[in-house]
């Protein structure tokens, strides 16, 4: 594990743990992140609103390929998870290499599960187990213009 925000699954319920003993609330997000732009920095920073504490799933680098393609990811999951650690919205980053962070989402127990606004809440993976225990989930807007796909199609027009 690299220093600094990236966490094991174990080490991030230990910090959770501590947090929510504390009064605070949880906040969790995922996502590939990858060639970080204005439209994640904005989703984040809203994300981070919602509660004390940001967690962010990020998808491995096979999950970003079985996702979006061979070409994909443009940036190798240690850089995204350094540009991210980097942000002050955000508090932990943990990997996960599965389809969906369903089983994180259940590990994690978040008081907000929160996704961009091209999600509906319905649509929101492990929206169902987290509205089961009291807590919320949101789908916050979606920065128009702003996405990695538009990015790459505008580079390689140059």
């Amino acid at each position: 594990m690299t220093p600094g925000k990236l966490r094991t699954l174990p080490a991030l319920l230990k910090e959770v743990s501590k947090v929510r003993r504390s009064g605070k609330s949880i906040v969790f997000t995922n996502g590939c992140f990858d060639i970080l732009h204005v439209g994640h920095v904005r989703y984040l920073s809203q994300a981070k609103k919602l509660g004390d504490l940001l967690v962010i799933a990020l998808n491995t680098d096979s999950s970003v390929r079985k996702l979006k393609g061979p070409a994909r990811p443009v940036t190798h999951q240690k850089d995204r998870a350094e540009v991210l650690s980097s942000l002050a919205c955000v508090d932990y980053i943990l990997f996960f290499n599965e389809s969906t962070p369903e089983k994180l989402i259940h590990a994690v127990r978040p008081d907000v599960l929160t996704k961009g606004g091209d999600w509906k809440v319905e649509q929101i993976v492990g929206g169902p187990f987290v509205k089961s225990y009291g807590g919320k989930v949101k789908s916050l807007p979606f920065y128009k213009g702003f996405s990695t796909t538009g990015l790459i199609e505008k580079i390689r027009k140059i």
